[in-house]
C-alpha cells in the first residue's frame, strides 16, 4: 500500500518535473547563445545614460512592465511606457451577436505607435527596448520602426524561432526582430510552451515570462557594471522591507532625476 502511494505520487509529478528540466534547457540556450547580445545591449544603454539618454521599456507580453521596474535591486533607469485605450459611451442596449464582429487589440491599431512615441517624449540618443513573444504585431514593430527613425537605439526581446514560424500582421511584411538594432531572443520555441500533455494535446507552461525576467536582469547587471566602470554609481531600488529602505530609495530617486542613471 506505501510503493503504491510512493509511485502514485511519482506519477502526478512526472508533469512538473518536465517543467523543471526543460525550462532550465530554455535558460541554459539564452546562456549559450545570448552573450554577445546582452553584452551589445548593455554597451548601448550604458552609453545613452552616459550622455543623458533614457532607458525605454515597452512590453507587449506578460512579464517585464512588472517584473523589470521598481523592483528591489532594479535599476531606477528603467523607465515603463505605459499604454492605455479607453472607450466611454454608456449608450443603451441593443441586442447583437458579437460574434460576427471582429475584435480589435491595441497592438493592432496602425499609427499608434507614433503617437506613443511622441507622446513619451523620447528623443534621439534614447533606448527602447520592446518586448513581445510573437513579435509579428502592428505594435511592436511600428514601434521600432519609427523609434529607429527617429534615431532611437531599439532593442528587441521577443522568440526568434516562434516569430519566424508566424506570418507578420505589419504592413511592411516583418517581424520584430527584423527591424531592430538588437535582438535578444529569449529561446522560447513554437508555441512558447515547454510541457507537452497527450490527454489535452496541447502544451502547458509558457517559458518566455521567465525567460524575458532572466535576460533583462543580465542586461541590468551589465549595465550597472559598466556605469560603475565608468566611475558612475546608478541608481537602485532597495525593498522597502530593509531597514532604511525609504531613505535609500528617495535619495537614490533624486539622484537618477539628477544624474539620468
Amino acid at each position: 500500500m506505501h510503493t503504491c502511494r510512493i509511485l502514485s505520487y511519482e506519477v502526478k509529478q512526472m508533469l512538473t518535473q518536465s517543467y523543471f528540466t526543460n525550462m532550465k534547457r530554455v535558460l541554459e540556450r539564452i546562456e549559450q547563445t545570448q552573450a554577445d547580445s546582452i553584452e551589445k545591449a548593455a554597451q548601448s544603454i550604458d552609453d545613452s545614460l552616459d550622455k543623458g539618454g533614457i532607458w525605454h521599456l515597452l512590453d507587449t507580453g506578460h512579464m517585464l512592465m512588472h517584473e523589470a521596474v521598481g523592483r528591489t535591486g532594479g535599476m531606477m533607469a528603467v523607465r515603463p511606457v505605459r499604454v492605455s485605450v479607453e472607450v466611454d459611451n454608456p449608450t443603451r442596449y441593443r441586442p447583437e451577436d458579437i460574434t460576427k464582429k471582429k475584435r480589435v487589440f491595441m497592438d493592432e491599431v496602425a499609427g499608434l505607435p507614433a503617437f506613443i512615441v511622441g507622446k513619451s517624449k523620447m528623443m534621439p540618443g534614447d533606448v527602447l527596448m520592446i518586448g513581445s513573444v510573437s513579435g509579428i504585431n502592428v505594435l511592436p514593430v511600428e514601434m521600432a520602426i519609427h523609434a529607429r527613425e527617429m534615431g532611437i537605439t531599439v532593442i528587441g526581446l521577443t522568440s526568434v524561432e516562434y516569430s519566424g514560424f508566424l506570418t507578420p500582421m505589419h504592413s511592411s511584411g516583418k517581424r520584430l526582430f527584423e527591424v531592430c538594432d538588437i535582438v535578444l531572443d529569449n529561446c522560447s520555441e513554437i508555441g512558447d510552451t515547454v510541457v507537452h500533455v497527450e490527454e489535452l494535446n496541447q502544451g502547458l507552461c509558457p517559458s518566455s515570462g521567465i525567460a524575458a525576467a532572466y535576460i533583462m536582469w543580465a542586461v541590468q547587471a551589465r549595465v550597472v557594471e559598466l556605469l560603475l566602470a565608468r566611475g558612475k554609481t546608478p541608481s537602485v531600488y532597495m525593498s522597502n522591507h530593509m531597514p532604511g529602505a525609504g531613505k535609500h530609495n528617495s535619495d537614490a530617486w533624486a539622484s537618477y532625476e539628477k544624474e539620468g542613471y
